[in-house]
């Protein structure tokens, strides 16, 4: 099909994890909501029957927010954002704790909606996906309300949908009108609708990027899209400048991938204080095997067994450090994932006192693969290590 021909949706979910919250405590509509309280700020029953909602300035941890309704947003709390700097701005915020479980469920239900209707879909994450409208039908903005009708029937939340010839212009297009709009955009439509936002809208340019650009002067799409190639080939490298200039241009011939294998699977931990690594050793040590039985159970639901395992480790400096190490074998064990966990440990100096661990598993397989088969006919196998594999630090 051409590529010009293509009709690509990137639908996004209205605040989702908020709204999900609003569903279930309606009173709190209006109001500004963040999400990202831990198990005991949930709201508590009074003894006329009310409930008791925490504020955010109740709040004392390391945490971050989650996300917040747009209430909260309108007065400067943005998801990523510490608790107690969010504090600071709004202290009588309501805020609640996360339940992955309940955005779970909703996120089935509005993808199960959203297939009802159109089967070429791209899963990108709980809250967003990508659909291929090309070989249906009616007009855009048609399907658009029919999507967006199926998906509040569902679940009674709303969504913001983008519909562009590709992936890259339908994700920023989705974002145009939130909450609860339609953005349509063919390539005529590029300088006038997209050329005027800022390059962080561009998703693939984050944060050290937009730096970068904007010490050489580039603060727009538009202006990305008028320098040389040549002059971005000197500051950013052949094949990343090559990306910059075509995603300027709104060049992005990706398909709409409907079935695709996790390359890893991983669990990792924020404490609510600097653990010491010999002083608070008993805790540290209760956390990595807490994460790798996780890790475990989510590879056995999952049907994966992995043959690498790696550690992630953030000290109180916030210098991040990771280390790796490859198996003879495939494993969903969490034993078996703790001891190569604990093997990577024993190559990091630990000096400094901690505030991140995390435990990943790669090199994956399925359980129905030669590889599955075969380990789950013999039970688990010796554990054995092969050569050691350390990856790079990050700052």
């Amino acid at each position: 099909m051409n590529i010009l021909s293509r009709r690509i949706a990137h639908l996004d979910m209205d605040a989702f994890y908020a709204s999900v919250e609003l569903l279930r405590y309606p009173q709190l509509r209006g109001l500004p909501v963040v999400i990202g309280g831990k198990s005991d700020h949930k709201p508590t029953i009074q003894a006329d029957g009310s409930l008791h909602f925490s504020r955010l300035r109740e709040y004392i941890g390391r945490g971050v927010i989650t996300t917040a309704t747009y209430e909260a947003r309108a007065i400067g709390i943005f998801s990523a954002m510490g608790m107690m700097k969010a504090a600071q701005l709004a202290p009588d915020a309501i805020l609640l704790p996360v339940d992955f479980d309940a955005y779970r469920h909703y996120s089935r239900l509005f993808k199960a909606a959203v297939a009802s209707i159109a089967s070429q879909i791209e899963d990108s994450g709980i809250d967003e996906i990508y659909i291929d409208l090309s070989g249906l039908p009616d007009d855009s903005l048609t399907l658009a309300k029919r999507i967006k009708q199926a998906v509040f029937d569902a679940t009674g939340l709303t969504c913001s949908i983008g519909i562009t010839p590709n992936k890259l212009l339908s994700k920023i297009c989705s974002s145009l009108d939130k909450p609860d709009g339609i953005t349509i955009l063919d390539m005529s439509e590029i300088p006038n609708r997209i050329w005027p936002l800022p390059v962080r809208k561009i998703n693939g340019i984050g944060p050290k990027t937009e730096k970068k650009l904007a010490s050489l002067g580039i603060s727009t799409i538009a202006e990305l899209a008028q320098a040389e190639l040549g002059f971005l080939q000197t500051h950013f490298g052949r094949s990343y400048s090559t990306w910059l200039y075509e995603a300027s241009h709104g060049i992005d011939d990706r398909p709409v991938i409907t079935s695709s294998e996790p390359k890893s699977i991983s669990r990792e931990t924020t404490f609510e204080r600097n653990l010491h690594p010999r002083h608070d050793r008993a805790v540290l040590s209760e956390i990595l095997t807490v994460l790798c039985i996780r890790i475990a159970e989510d590879l056995q639901r999952k049907g994966y067994l992995g043959r690498t395992i790696g550690i992630k480790l953030r000290f109180e400096d916030f210098h991040t450090v990771t280390r790796d190490i490859t198996l003879t074998t495939f494993t969903a064990d969490h034993s078996s994932i703790r001891h190569a966990a604990r093997e990577c440990l024993r190559r990091v100096p630990l000096e400094k006192k901690l505030r991140l661990l995390g435990i990943r598993v790669t090199k994956l397989t399925t359980i129905h693969s030669p590889q599955g088969i075969n380990i789950l006919s013999q039970g688990e196998l010796p554990l054995v290590f092969q050569e050691q594999q350390s990856t790079e630090s990050m700052g």
